[in-house]
Order: C-alpha cells, then structure tokens, then sequence
C-alpha cells in the first residue's frame, strides 16, 4: 500500500509508536489522518501538528470505535488503513488482579475486534482495505515477567492472522506490527523484573521513529509480519523449529537476566 491520497486511522496516537507513524505517514501526503487517543490534549496536539482530525477514544469501548470510524468517513472518506496500535503493558503472572487481566485483555484484545468490527463492512463492500494490528515480539516469543501482555499480544497476532486467512481473498490486507523493544514510557513496565533484564532490553531497544520507517516499508510491501528488530524472526523460526529447547533458552536467559 501507498499511503498518497489514502484516509488513515491510528488510535493510540497521542504518544509512543502511535505518535511516529502518524507522523511518519504524513511525509506520504495522505487525504487524511485521524489521530485517536484516551488523552485528548496529545491528540489534538499531535493532529495540529501533521493537520489531522483529533477524536479521545476509549478503545475498549465498542461504541468509541464506531465513533471513530464514522467521523473518518465523514471527514475524509472511507477507511484506507486503520491501525490497531492502542495497547497497555500489564506485567506480573497469573497471579496479577483479576481487573489488570481484564482490562488488558479489553485494551490489547478487543480493541482490535472492535476496531475490525467497525470497518469490515464498508472494506469488503469495496474489495480494499488495510489493518495494522500493533502486536509485539511477545507475541511471537514471550515477555518475561509480563503474564497478561504476553497473553494478550498472542491473541492479537492470531486475531491479525485469522482476519487475513477469512478475508485476504475479498481483497483485505493486515499486518501485525511485532517490535521487540521500544523507546517509549511502555519500556520500563515492561521490564520491571531485574537490572540486567533492563539494561537488556534498554540497549536493544529502537526509537518510535525507526519502527515507524519499518511500519512505511511494511505496507508498501504488504508483509504479514513487519518487524522492526529482524532478529525475531531468527528467534520466531528457532522456537518453531524446537519449541522444546526454545523453551530451555529462554528459561537460562530468565536466570541470567532477573
């Protein structure tokens, strides 16, 4: 997909990951961005900047992103690309609060469905459109120390997944965007299970501006997965191809990071 001339949504977009591709999508002189987030001031700052359309979203609220939706169409036209990107890092194990499982699970998982919801139709009726599904590497690996967002980035790759499988023949696109780590406020939650994990993760991790590069590419070439840091896909296939010793691997660098 080129982005000239298409109508692009992108929840989350107040800071973060959301925030760089926005702007990065704005050097592709797009008909229109809609720039949504829960908190209104980054969304509005952000859309003045890139001239955009603002709109607070509570993604996992359904009703919200049917708001979202109509207001792009009413604004600039159908949909051409929607992103997926609003999500939390929730980290802790099984044992984390049933309320911190749940509303992961809402802000990871169904923001997605309701999102999809929202936009298939009009989609499929034209035979085009785009979904990027902001997932993680850990949805591919896992996450140390992050039971709920591991979980939850899992079922939004098999989510982007399914949706591409059931509709890539009625002329849908996805991609599920699987960065390792990023230079955002998210980081440090996400590793908050021992220094050497931290400083791991910290030397390891790219800028939102780099992934948003990536994310351009991605589209342009239609992948399934778009990577930001390649060596998960080293990892991804080493996993498929032993899952047992992948498991071992991972267990040892627990040891030697937390």
């Amino acid at each position: 997909m080129e982005l000239q001339d298409k109508v692009v949504v992108v929840t989350g977009a107040g800071g973060g990951i959301g925030e760089a591709m926005v702007r990065r999508f704005a050097t592709e002189a797009p008909k229109g961005i809609v720039v949504a987030d829960i908190d209104g001031e980054a969304a509005e700052r952000v859309a003045a900047e890139v001239g955009g359309t603002a709109i607070v979203v509570d993604v996992a609220n359904e009703a919200d992103n049917q708001r979202m939706i109509a207001l792009a169409e009413d604004t600039y036209g159908p949909v051409d690309l929607l992103c997926l990107n609003a999500g939390i890092a929730t980290g802790g194990g099984v044992d984390a609060p049933n309320e911190a499982w749940q509303r992961t699970w809402d802000v990871n998982v169904m923001s997605h469905v309701y999102g999809a919801r929202a936009v298939l139709p009009s989609m499929l009726a034209r035979e085009a459109g785009y979904l990027l599904h902001t997932a993680s590497a850990a949805g591919l690996l896992t996450n140390l120390g992050a039971a709920p967002y591991s979980v939850t980035k899992h079922a939004v790759v098999a989510l982007a997944e399914w949706l591409a499988i059931t509709h890539g023949d009625e002329g849908l696109r996805v991609s599920a965007l699987c960065p390792q780590f990023v230079d955002t406020p998210m980081l440090d939650s996400l590793t908050d299970v021992g220094e050497g994990f931290h400083d791991f993760a910290t030397s390891t991790a790219k800028s939102p501006a780099e992934v948003a590069d990536v994310v351009v590419e991605g589209l342009r070439e239609e992948r399934f997965l778009i990577l930001p840091h390649p060596e998960v896909a080293g990892y991804f296939t080493n996993k498929a191809t032993d899952y047992d010793r992948w498991i071992a691997g991972m267990r040892k660098l627990q040891r030697t990071l937390t």
